[in-house]
């Protein structure tokens, strides 16, 4: 180790913070495995903000909660270094250039997506979502499901939303009840696996390193942690008055703040109750509109779960919650935004004294092993239906085979699937070659 490695960075102000944050959340793609190597790679081993075991330690308790496990671990490094005002800007400033990318993106979609153009990109698009759904089911999958219970539990969650049309919450409960009751009667079989463990790499002192005390503003308390509940309820329930006006708006604040609370395995597992509420229930956008706003959300920075921003735009629009388009797409935008990553904020301040008192490593619990299990079978519905949409493109709910099959999707998602799964190609590559394919295949015919 050299000399410069072996001397302790100096403080950083908020300011200096404040930068890397802003370039974090325009690079931070690949989704939260590559948005968590990302900061690893530079808070930890480049600046060397936080330890190696302080960094893990952070990690393993924003990998229990609900949400993007990614923003709230900027929030919590932030939280520490900085206090409150380091966790508003970290994490407004993780998600603050996808939000204006998207609601750009959704702007444009409405005005010129059925131009001849744009619709053959998206008919590339459709197939590589499809893709990027299953891999992502196979990818959870084969880290969650470790034994013949866990793999019938995926399978009956698979049955539940596709064969009876369970809502994804009641999945959530009766898959976290099994996790309980198996985790006591075969506790072997609902052992948390996909944690991280700790690690003895070593990169040199760092400001906040493992022997370093915790902050003031760290330490935890009865008092400040029933504070923080009672002032974050009285910043949702104020938001929500001034949303009455307009019931579109005030049903997309508690419709997102219920889905903040049931994301539990990653974006993707909260994706189908997005879709139940936004298309099926509220008629906020349709479904093909649905993959094309997972699409774009792949290849935009920040983490996936912003596709509630185009599902906000899209639903302040079609519900005309202002009288001007732009401003009734933002307002959308913002509520679902806002509503959405709050309980991400609230878990950080609550939680974090408490964690950082009692500083030992986090494991999951057998209610969290059920439900990541049925997460890997909803994942699959959510592939099966996008795939429906996209194999028989004229398919209704009463004819669902209605309509000429289309093969060529079929060829573009059984090749990206390859790409991702084989070759672990990039997932913006991907989508960017099958917009290409789906482009010159529509100029053809």
């Amino acid at each position: 180790m050299d000399t410069a490695h072996q001397t302790r960075p100096a403080p950083v102000t908020l300011g200096e913070a404040f930068k890397y944050w802003l370039k974090l959340g325009f690079i931070s793609f690949g989704g939260p495995a590559g948005q968590i190597s990302m900061m690893h790679q530079e808070l930890v081993e480049k600046r060397r903000w936080i330890s190696e075991h302080r960094y893990l330690h952070a990690l393993n308790y924003c990998m229990l909660l609900p949400g993007p496990e990614a923003i709230q671990l900027a929030i919590y490094i932030s939280w520490l270094m900085h206090g409150v005002r380091g966790a508003i800007v970290a994490g407004v400033l993780f998600f603050l250039p996808a939000f204006v990318l998207l609601s750009l993106l959704a702007g444009i979609y409405l005005a010129w997506g059925d131009v001849p153009l744009v619709q053959g990109i998206f008919y590339g698009i459709k197939p590589a979502v499809v893709a990027v759904v299953l891999f992502a089911a196979w990818r959870i999958g084969s880290r969650a499901l470790k034994n013949e219970v866990l793999w019938g539990m995926a399978a009956l969650a698979f049955i539940g939303i596709f064969f009876f049309h369970i809502s994804f919450p009641w999945i959530v409960v009766a898959a976290a009840i099994l996790g309980t009751l198996g985790g006591r009667i075969v506790p072997a079989k609902f052992k948390g696996g996909g944690g991280h463990g700790a690690s003895n790499k070593e990169y040199g002192p760092a400001i906040i390193d493992d022997d370093t005390p915790t902050p003031e503003h760290a330490k935890f308390s009865w008092g400040k942690l029933v504070g923080t509940v009672v002032a974050f309820v009285l910043i949702w329930i104020f938001a929500l008055l001034v949303l009455r006006r307009e019931q579109a708006l005030t049903d997309m604040g508690n419709f997102f703040t219920r889905a903040a609370f049931l994301t539990i395995g990653g974006a993707y597992a909260v994706l189908p109750y997005v879709y139940q509420g936004g298309v099926e229930h509220f008629g906020w956008l349709t479904g093909p509109q649905m993959m094309d706003g997972l699409a774009l959300g792949e290849t935009t920075p920040g983490p996936l779960i912003m596709i509630v921003t185009w599902v906000g735009y899209l639903g302040g629009i079609a519900k005309g919650v202002v009288g001007n388009p732009i401003a009734a797409g933002l307002a959308g935008a913002a509520v679902a935004t806002f509503f959405t990553f709050l309980p991400s904020f609230l878990f950080i301040l609550a939680g974090g004294p408490l964690v950082e008192a009692t500083r030992g490593e986090l494991k999951f619990t057998a209610p969290l092993t059920g439900i990541t299990a049925a997460v890997v079978g909803v994942i699959i519905n959510l592939a099966a239906f996008f795939a429906w949409h996209t194999f028989w493109p004229l398919g209704t709910a009463e004819a669902p085979f209605a309509g000429m099959f289309d093969w060529f999707p079929v060829i573009v998602a059984i090749a990206a699937f390859v790409a991702l799964w084989k070759y672990k190609a990039d997932i913006m590559k991907v989508i960017g070659v099958c917009a290409l394919l789906g482009l010159a295949y529509s100029l053809l015919m």
